[in-house]
C-alpha cells in the first residue's frame, strides 16, 4: 500500500529554470508574474535556491514577487525595520521555538503573501518549519474543530513605551492617537485608551478561512500563540504570577468570552508543529508562501542567523 506523499515547498534552481546563478537569472524566472502566482497557488510554498542573491539586490525581486508590500501595522511581533517595508522575520529569543502561524491572522486584514530572505544562515537549526494549513485543520480533533466554530476573541494590552509585550507606538508605527483610532476604526475592533496612557484593542475572528482561489479551509487564527497555554506550562505558571490573564500583553478566549481548555492549546500547537515541513536555510535562499495556505514557525538555532521578510496583499 502506498504511503500518501508529504507535502513540501517546491524548490526552483538555476538549473531546474535554466537560467544563470545570479539575481539577474532570478528576476528572468520570476518576471513570468502569472506563472509565478499559478505555481503559488498549487505548491503553497516557492523556495528559490542557489541564485546568490544578496540584500543590496533584494529590492528588485520584492518588487516582482511582492507588486504591493506592506507595512507591518498591528503586527504583534518584536521585529525592526531594515527598509522599504522589510523587516527581521522576528527577534524572539533563538533558544526557542516559535509556533506554527498565518500571519497576522488574528487581524481583520493579513498579507496574503510573504517572502523570506536568508541574509546568513545560522550556525546549527534556525529552520522555518512549514505546515499545510488545510492538514492543520484536518489534524485537530472533531471536539477541538466544532468548539472554535464560533472563532476567538482576541485581547492587546498596549503600553505606552514602558512595559511589558510591545508599545501601541511600536504597534502601530505612529506616535498619533488619532491614526490609530482611524485604523482601528476601520477593523470593527473596539479600543479604549487607559488613564497610564496604554491602549486595550478587543476584536472577534473566525478561527478558520477560506481560500479565495482554492475554495480551502484552513485553520486560520493564532490561538496558541496568544493563550498562556501555548508557551509551556512553566512560562505560563509565571506569566499568572506576574499579572492576571485580563492584563496580560496579548491573551484569547472564544469569542463568548469564554475560556479555551489548556487542552485544546496545546494539541493546536503540537499538531502543527509535527505537520510541518523544514525549510533548512541556506545563505541567498528566499522563500515565497501563500499565507493562507501555509503557516510558518521557526527552529531553535546557534551562532548569529539574519532572516529577513516582506509582505504583500
Amino acid at each position: 500500500m502506498n504511503a500518501t506523499p508529504i507535502w513540501t515547498p517546491l524548490v526552483i534552481t538555476p538549473q531546474s529554470a535554466g537560467v544563470e546563478a545570479s539575481a539577474a537569472g532570478l528576476l528572468k524566472v520570476i518576471g513570468d508574474t502569472a506563472t509565478v502566482d499559478d505555481q503559488l497557488v498549487k505548491e503553497k510554498a516557492l523556495i528559490f535556491r542557489g541564485f546568490g542573491v544578496t540584500q543590496e539586490e533584494l529590492d528588485p525581486v520584492m518588487d516582482e514577487l511582492l507588486p504591493n508590500r506592506l507595512a507591518y501595522v498591528h503586527g504583534n511581533s518584536p521585529r525592526t525595520k531594515v527598509g522599504k517595508n522589510v523587516y527581521t522575520s522576528t527577534e524572539y529569543p533563538q533558544e526557542f521555538t516559535i509556533s506554527m502561524h498565518n500571519e497576522m491572522s488574528y487581524a481583520h486584514a493579513w498579507p496574503a503573501r510573504l517572502l523570506f530572505f536568508c541574509q546568513k544562515a545560522a550556525e546549527t537549526g534556525g529552520a522555518t518549519p512549514v505546515t499545510d494549513s488545510a492538514l492543520w485543520l484536518d489534524s485537530l480533533d472533531p471536539e477541538v474543530r466544532e468548539a472554535f466554530k464560533g472563532g476567538v476573541c482576541y485581547q492587546q494590552n498596549l503600553h505606552d513605551g514602558l512595559g511589558l509585550g510591545k508599545s501601541w507606538q511600536d504597534t502601530f508605527e505612529t506616535t498619533d492617537r488619532a491614526e490609530v483610532e482611524a485604523f482601528l476604526g476601520q477593523t470593527g475592533a473596539q479600543w479604549d485608551w487607559k488613564p497610564d496612557g496604554s491602549l486595550r484593542v478587543r476584536q472577534i475572528r473566525p478561527a478558520t478561512a477560506v481560500h479565495p482561489v482554492t475554495g480551502t479551509e484552513v485553520w486560520f487564527n493564532q490561538s496558541d500563540q496568544w493563550h498562556p497555554a501555548g508557551l509551556g506550562d512553566d512560562t505560563a505558571a509565571a506569566l499568572a504570577q506576574i499579572m492576571p490573564a485580563d492584563e496580560l500583553p496579548q491573551s484569547v478566549t472564544f469569542a463568548d468570552g469564554t475560556p479555551i481548555p489548556d487542552e485544546y492549546v496545546i494539541q493546536i500547537r503540537d499538531r502543527g508543529l509535527d505537520a510541518a515541513v523544514d525549510c533548512d536555510w541556506r545563505t541567498g535562499d528566499l522563500m515565497l508562501i501563500d499565507n493562507m495556505l501555509v503557516s510558518h514557525g521557526r527552529r531553535p538555532f546557534t551562532g548569529s542567523r539574519r532572516v529577513l521578510v516582506a509582505m504583500s496583499d
